[in-house]
């Protein structure tokens, strides 16, 4: 079990539909009798922050997602997810888990990172086993050679008895090439024409262009057409549940009794769709992109007269123009013959191997910091991936006022989330406004250019179109878009990891004492400590993680968060207790928690933790082998305080993050075992040094980011660890048998 990871994560070539991979491993599973003991799940971003996979992490799970969700995760910057998110998730995506990269031709940069990660995950070491396979049928093994990972071992092939019965018929399933006329300024009218002629009732078409605007337009033409077959569109700009509608369609059993249908796709059906075509009219594409799309031409191996179809696109984009003249003279060498899977594999064509940017230990490194730069910007991850216009943004809709969303209106969820290119974006700042969440003015702004970078959300007015349920992204759309998910943080989840100041996970359904939120997200810690195996911890490691549990929110005692509190209900049930006793961890709701003062605004009590704990509280951690690593733990826990901490732009008042310069005061509380005294609380740590001459706290940090036997993947893992204990609490407090009681 010590070396067997505990997910299997399978990341599909970027714009691909994974239902059906989601689909298929599911029903694999319950054949199995695993259904109740393995979980499968998609990750698409947008997902509430509570999804099974974060919250439970020990639990057995494949996990299915696009090379953009989980790279750019692995990386510390997950697209789609607010940045306080972004720590957990790289922590858990790079210990315990068992990579399989599907395609590698079409992974672009993101191969060599990969690569890259899993050379510098064994060298900084992990909390848990990590292991990574990149799978195709066209490798080219010279491109796995990176500088970490100079080494792979021996490829695991086909042998004589995998080549047996379905399989077999499938290898050997053949297609006739045929070459069409298509003139380069009417390509929609004569790919639609062509394909109305060579579909047969009863059958599967399938169309595959390598643009969405192609596609679109071909669709189009058929629809006009009067075709009696079945019209699908299929590609990755669609919201995802009108998505699910035209997958659903596209995968549905043909009569063949009827007209059949007609699929219109782009690079989407490459890999992770099991469809079989008697008819492929495609594009021509890069050699490995041909034989991955003959792929889904006579997939079953039963029909005997299947027709591969090609013409040369007017523009190569978004491929080099090199690699489809390549691939179009290959195809010109074989039309009118018949070829098989196996042979198109085994055909030499030239392909681009352009120079891509490579992580390296420092790049690495320099991502374990989440915080913005003082203008605001993030180190761009997008060269990592993929080319930048070769990514995406995500576009919501609703109705908008004329000053933008409300305050407390939602970050948008998955289900109104839609996939659209960067360069789309950016053309639409100068026609329509997008708006943007800004976590650090805690509002919804204008977008400018530079909020416009891969991953990003924004919100479109519904009136605004460029969308439509049965064509996606349609930028020429100017019909209104109906909304669709929760508008307000209240009808959705809280929004606790959007901005500085938000803590709404503080605001419940009951009042909870401090002490107790204490005691359950110390056993929290100690139940992932049992659950989850970890040979790259040692006890001193998870002593200190339990221990950060045990006083991860001692700074809440604070007594502008305490009246904070207060104010969302009526009297809590501990006002006849003596004064340390009386310190609340979470409100009954349900009003919005207010700070009488307005300097105390942004107040972050896991800073006023960390400084306690660095100062008189320190003797609560008397014994402790880890202090410093407790301290940052403790800091860390909301995501918001990681190697730095400064003041929030709007504070000018004397404060950082709501802590008084010249210093505060927590009281006496009660904490799990006994009472923590009295405790001063010294913001000098957060400058370049404090003045005893003990070293700044992002010194401490860094420190141990780069300790030999803790490294960034380890002290991620657990990061990971103590905020999702302090979620699993929050969301089920333990019942208290009495308020004074000293259990």
């Amino acid at each position: 079990r010590a070396s067997t990871p505990r997910w299997l994560v399978f990341v599909l070539p970027m714009r691909v539909l994974a239902e059906q991979t989601v689909s298929n491993i599911n029903s694999w599973l319950a054949n199995l009798g695993l259904a109740d003991a393995v979980a499968c799940n998609l990750l698409m971003g947008g997902e509430p922050r509570t999804n099974p996979w974060r919250m439970t992490p020990e639990t057995d799970r494949v996990i299915v997602g696009t090379l953009d969700m989980i790279v750019s995760r692995q990386l510390n910057r997950g697209y789609g997810e607010s940045r306080f998110v972004w720590p957990i998730d790289f922590g858990l995506f790079n210990n315990g888990c068992q990579f399989v990269f599907d395609e590698i031709q079409l992974m672009g940069a993101a191969l060599a990172t990969s690569r890259q990660l899993h050379g510098l995950r064994a060298k900084l070491g992990t909390a848990a086993s990590c292991g990574s396979m990149w799978m195709s049928a066209t490798v080219d093994e010279r491109l796995l050679a990176t500088f970490d990972a100079p080494r792979f071992d021996v490829p695991i092939q086909l042998g004589d008895a995998d080549r047996t019965g379905a399989l077999a018929r499938r290898l050997d399933a053949t297609r006739r090439v045929q070459a069409l006329e298509v003139d380069g300024r009417k390509v929609a009218r004569d790919v639609a024409a062509h394909a109305a002629a060579l579909h047969r009732p009863g059958t599967l078409t399938l169309v595959i262009h390598n643009t969405v605007d192609r596609a679109r337009q071909t669709h189009d033409e058929l629809a006009r057409s009067g075709t009696m077959a079945e019209l699908v569109l299929l590609h990755s700009r669609f919201r995802p549940k009108d998505r699910a509608v035209q997958v659903a369609r596209a995968l549905g059993t043909v009569d063949p009794t009827g007209p059949g249908r007609i699929i219109v796709s782009t690079q989407v059906v490459e890999a992770g769709v099991d469809i079989s075509a008697a008819v492929l009219v495609t594009e021509a594409a890069p050699w490995p992109s041909i034989v991955q799309r003959a792929g889904r031409c006579n997939r079953d191996g039963l029909t005997d007269d299947a027709v591969l179809a090609w013409f040369e696109p007017p523009k190569p984009l978004p491929y080099p123009l090199a690699d489809i003249a390549a691939a179009a003279v290959a195809l010109k060498e074989l039309t009118d013959t018949l070829v098989t899977s196996t042979t198109l594999r085994e055909r030499v064509v030239p392909v681009t191997n352009e120079p891509v940017p490579v992580l390296r230990r420092k790049d690495l490194l320099d991502l374990f910091d989440t915080a913005p730069d003082l203008s605001g910007n993030d180190i761009d991850v997008a060269r990592f991936i993929r080319d930048a216009d070769d990514l995406d943004v995500y576009v919501a809709w609703r109705t908008i006022e004329k000053d933008g969303p409300g305050e407390r209106d939602a970050l948008p969820t998955r289900d109104e989330r839609c996939p659209v290119p960067v360069a789309d974006a950016r053309a639409l700042l100068g026609e329509i406004r997008l708006w943007t969440y800004d976590h650090l003015v805690s509002r919804w702004r204008i977008a400018a250019s530079d909020d416009v970078r891969p991953g990003a959300t924004f919100v479109l007015d519904s009136s605004a179109g460029r969308y439509t349920a049965s064509a996606g992204w349609s930028p020429a759309s100017r019909e209104p878009v109906d909304a669709v998910g929760a508008r307000t943080a209240e009808a959705s989840e809280p929004p606790d990891d959007r901005s500085m100041e938000d803590d709404p996970a503080s605001i419940g359904e009951r009042w909870v004492s401090l002490r107790q939120h204490l005691v359950d997200v110390e056993d929290a810690v100690n139940s992932f400590r049992e659950l989850i195996t970890t040979p790259g911890l040692d006890d001193a490691h998870w002593d200190a993680a339990a221990t950060a549990g045990r006083y991860h929110d001692i700074g809440k005692a604070h007594p502008a968060f305490q009246q904070m509190l207060r104010s969302t209900a009526g009297d809590p049930p501990v006002d006849s207790l003596p004064p340390a006793e009386q310190v609340l961890a979470k409100s009954a709701g349900p009003a919005r928690g207010r700070y009488e003062e307005p300097r105390r605004r942004y107040f972050r009590h896991e800073l006023a933790s960390a400084l306690a704990l660095d100062g008189e509280g320190a003797v609560a951690l008397e014994g402790c082998a880890e202090p410093g690593l407790v301290t940052y733990l403790v800091a860390a826990h909301h995501g918001r305080i990681r190697l730095g901490c400064r003041s929030h732009p709007q504070e000018h008042n004397g404060t950082i993050l709501g802590i008084d310069l010249k210093g505060d005061d927590l009281p006496a509380i009660r904490v799990p075992g006994g009472t923590l005294g009295a405790c001063s609380l010294d913001v000098s740590l957060l400058g370049l040094g404090a003045a005893d001459g003990r070293s700044s706290w992002t010194a401490r940090a860094l420190a141990l980011r780069d300790r030999a036997d803790i490294g960034p993947f380890r002290l991620a893992f657990l990061e990971a660890v103590v905020r999702l204990a302090d979620w699993q609490a929050s969301a089920n407090p333990g019942d208290e048998p009495e308020w004074s009681d000293d259990a």
